[in-house]
C-alpha cells in the first residue's frame, strides 16, 4: 500500500475507529486503565532509554491536529497520528492514526488547514477512548515529534483531565538532533525541515501524513548524528547542555 493510499484508508476508518481496536482497554478512567497506564510508567522507569544505542532505540513518532495552540484556554485536540520506529528504520506496518470526539465548532480556519470538518467528527471516538488506544500503541517507547512543546502540552493537559494522572512519557523534539548539525537554528517548519533533506511534503497537517514526515527528518538526523561521533540520547543531551 502506497502512502497516499494509507493515508486515505484511515482517512475512511478514523471514524470508525473504537474502543474494540486494542483489545482490554476501554476509554474511560477506570481503575483497570489507571493501573495499566502505571504499569507503563513503571516499565519506563525500569529501562535505561538514555544509554541504549542510537541505532537501536525504539520510539514512536507522532504528530498531533488540535482546535488551537492553547489547551489550557481549552484549545483540544481532533486527532492523532503516529508510527513506530527502530532506529532509522520507520516500521510503516506499525501506525495509528484517530480523529478524536469534540463538542467545539472547528473554526473555518482549522477546517481549511486540516481538511478536518465538524460532520468527521460526530462518529469519531471520544478523547478517553483515542488517549488509552494511543497509550496501548505507545507502551513503554519514547516519543519523538516536531516543535515538541505543542504536543506535549496538549498530551499533559488531556492525561490529566481524563485520567487524573501525570502524563510521564520522554518526547524527544526533532531540534535536539537537528541542532547538532547546525547549533544556530533555534526553531524550523517542518515544511523547511523537509525541504532541507529533500523529503518530500505529503498529506501535509494530516495527523498521520505529518508523523509520517516527522519519522523521516528523525531517520535522516539521526544518521548524521551518529556519523559525527554521537552513539546515544545520552551523548547528544550532554553535548547540548554543555
Amino acid at each position: 500500500m502506497g502512502m497516499n493510499d494509507m493515508i486515505h484508508f484511515f482517512r475512511q476508518i478514523s471514524g470508525k475507529l473504537g474502543s474494540g481496536i486494542y483489545a482490554g482497554v476501554q476509554g474511560k478512567s477506570t481503575p483497570q486503565n489507571i493501573s495499566f497506564l502505571r504499569q507503563i510508567q513503571k516499565e519506563m522507569k525500569q529501562k535505561n532509554s538514555l544509554d541504549s544505542p542510537l541505532h537501536e532505540l525504539n520510539v514512536v513518532v507522532f504528530d498531533l491536529e488540535t482546535t488551537g495552540f492553547y489547551p489550557e484556554r481549552g484549545d483540544q485536540i481532533i486527532s492523532i497520528g503516529a508510527v513506530k520506529m527502530t532506529g532509522q528504520q520507520i516500521i510503516t506496518s506499525e501506525t495509528f492514526y484517530s480523529l478524536v470526539k469534540t463538542d467545539l465548532t472547528l473554526s473555518d480556519e482549522i477546517t481549511s488547514l486540516t481538511n478536518i470538518r465538524n460532520d468527521d467528527l460526530i462518529n469519531a471516538p471520544s478523547a478517553a477512548e483515542v488517549l488509552m488506544q494511543f497509550f496501548q500503541f505507545v507502551g513503554k517507547h519514547d516519543l519523538v515529534a516536531h516543535h515538541a512543546k505543542h504536543e506535549q502540552s496538549f498530551m499533559q493537559k488531556m492525561t490529566w483531565d481524563l485520567l487524573k494522572t501525570r502524563f510521564e512519557h520522554r518526547i524527544i523534539d526533532t531540534s535536539f538532533l537537528i541542532r547538532l548539525s547546525d547549533p544556530t537554528v533555534k526553531s524550523i517548519s517542518l515544511e523547511d525541515v523537509c525541504n532541507e533533506c529533500g523529503i518530500s511534503i505529503k498529506d501535509r497537517h494530516h495527523a498521520l501524513g505529518d508523523a509520517m514526515m516527522t519519522a523521516q527528518v528523525w531517520s535522516h538526523y539521526l544518521e548524521k548524528t551518529q556519523r559525527n561521533g554521537f552513539y546515544t540520547l545520552r551523548d547528544v543531551y550532554e553535548y547540548i547542555a554543555k
